[in-house]
Formats: structure tokens, C-alpha cells, sequence
């Protein structure tokens, strides 16, 4: 497990691997903004390390730049036909103890960091309990796919209520609103391919 002082390292080097990517595409803030629909309080914050963004933001912001979410967490080497990302290669991204608006409120791991033109994006998620009343919800452009490993997970989108359990698994449009929260008291996890249009 990831110690927090590296899990919020994580977050400034997300934040200025989005920089990097912007500037690189001479886009504004500005620019970024209208493209994506973030504010651009938030993309300020993402690109300072000050919030850390969820799986939908990244979407956005890599479809922005037209590439892929490794660009995001890549370490630089070249794209391979065939890519192997062992254990102690992947990145987790977990909430700061003072969530900011706009941050995720679980922890996810990129499956996969090396690849930049993939069409599909693997996690490994982990769903925190919580009240609906806290739930956040989201939508970006594409499909997902869940499949249980542990726990008790709730999915909610505007017009259904799904429970999983160890072994289920959901696919749905993710233009639609959802959201996820664990049910029994301790983090559920699953295995989350999201494939987002470009």
C-alpha cells in the first residue's frame, strides 16, 4: 500500500503531466475549459497538485488533448504491442483526509501505464461506505465495465439502483449519470474497464 506522502506526490505529478500536456498543445486554461466543461478553478487546482482528479475528470481532460489516460501516469518509455504492468509499477490515487470539491472519493490504481493509444482503460477501484446523501455522481463519454472482487456495492444512476456482490458485474453507458458506494461497512473492490469516445 502506497504511503499518503507518495499518494499526494501522485496528484502533482498528474497535475503536471496535465500541464505539460496542455502547454504542449498550446491550449489555455481557458481553452481546456470550454473543451471540457471543468471550470477553470478546478483545472488550476489539477495542475498545481491541489486536487486530485477522478477516473471521469482524466477522461475528459485526455480527450481534450486527444491521447490516451497513460499519458497521465506513463514513465516515459515507448509504446509496446505488448505491455506487462507489474504490481509495484502501478499508480494509486486515493482522496485527500480534506476532500476538495471535484477530487475522487475512492481509490483507484492504473492497470496499465504504458501504453499511450489503448481504447480501453483497466483499474483496480476501491468503493468506499458511505451515505447516498455523500455520493458523487459523474458521467463522461463512453462505456464501463465492473466486475466484484470483495464486498457489497451499490450502483446508482438517475433511474436504477443496482446491489452487487462478490462475482457480479455491471456494464452500462456512462453518459449516464452513476455513482458506487460500498454497503457493509468496509471498502468494496472491483476491477473497472473503461472504454471513453474520442
Amino acid at each position: 500500500m502506497a504511503s499518503k506522502k507518495s499518494e499526494v506526490n501522485e496528484g502533482v505529478r498528474i497535475g503536471a503531466a496535465v500541464k505539460a500536456l496542455r502547454e504542449k498543445k498550446r491550449l489555455t486554461v481557458n481553452d481546456v475549459a470550454a473543451k471540457t466543461g471543468l471550470s477553470k478553478t478546478l483545472l488550476t487546482e489539477i495542475e498545481d497538485g491541489e486536487t486530485i482528479p477522478p477516473v471521469a475528470t482524466l477522461l475528459k481532460l485526455a480527450g481534450s488533448f486527444n491521447v490516451g489516460m497513460a499519458a497521465f501516469f506513463e514513465s516515459g518509455t515507448e509504446p509496446e504491442t505488448v505491455s506487462v504492468t507489474r504490481k509495484g509499477e502501478r499508480v494509486r490515487i486515493k482522496k485527500r483526509p480534506h476532500h476538495h470539491e471535484g477530487e475522487v472519493d475512492y481509490v483507484y490504481e492504473s492497470l496499465e501505464t504504458k501504453k499511450p493509444d489503448k481504447h480501453m482503460e483497466p483499474f483496480l477501484v476501491e468503493f468506499m461506505p458511505m451515505e447516498t446523501t455523500d455520493m458523487v455522481f459523474t458521467s463522461h463519454k463512453g462505456e464501463e465495465f465492473l466486475y466484484l472482487l470483495t464486498g457489497k456495492l451499490e450502483f446508482r444512476s438517475d433511474e436504477r439502483v443496482e446491489v452487487l456482490q462478490p462475482g457480479d458485474s455491471i456494464y452500462f453507458e456512462s453518459e449516464r449519470n452513476h455513482s458506487f458506494r460500498s454497503l457493509d461497512g468496509k471498502p468494496a473492490r472491483g476491477i473497472v474497464v473503461v472504454w471513453a469516445k474520442k
